[in-house]
């Protein structure tokens, strides 16, 4: 088996291990899960299925105490989530443009996309959210 395979082949086990990539365990046995998000529900449903399966592996479930979302992004909360409106636009719009426009269009078209993708690259993940919990 070559090299390269070997690598990929530990890579994906160690990153199928990482079900709770984002606890951070705590002595007084409440817990905390910590990640950055754009501040959408599947992002917090993710936190979500981290505690969980973080209490699992002691053979209880997860108890939350406490949901906190913040915005923590470098830009104004405003030019944030416009941004973010904006880049979405772009790629949607741009994308349908490259696919199904004449040589003009899907020319326009990947230009769009490109600068949907790098609005939201350089926006980021602009929201902090925090769980805590405890396993019963």
């Amino acid at each position: 088996m070559n090299k390269f395979l070997v690598s990929m082949l530990a890579l994906a086990f160690v990153a199928g291990c990482a079900h709770h990539r984002d606890v951070r365990p705590g002595a007084d046995g409440i817990h905390r899960v910590v990640i950055q998000t754009e501040g959408d529900e599947s992002q917090k449903r993710d936190a979500i299925n981290q505690a969980n399966h973080f209490c699992k592996e002691q053979n209880k479930y997860a108890a939350f105490v406490e949901e906190k979302q913040t915005y923590t992004g470098k830009v104004d909360e405003k030019t944030y989530n416009n941004g973010k409106a904006a880049s979405k636009i772009l790629k949607t719009v741009g994308s349908g443009a490259y696919i199904f426009g004449g040589q003009k269009e899907s020319n326009a078209g990947g230009v769009g996309v490109l600068a949907g993708q790098t609005t939201d690259s350089v926006l980021g993940n602009g929201y902090t959210v925090e769980m805590k919990f405890k396993c019963q």
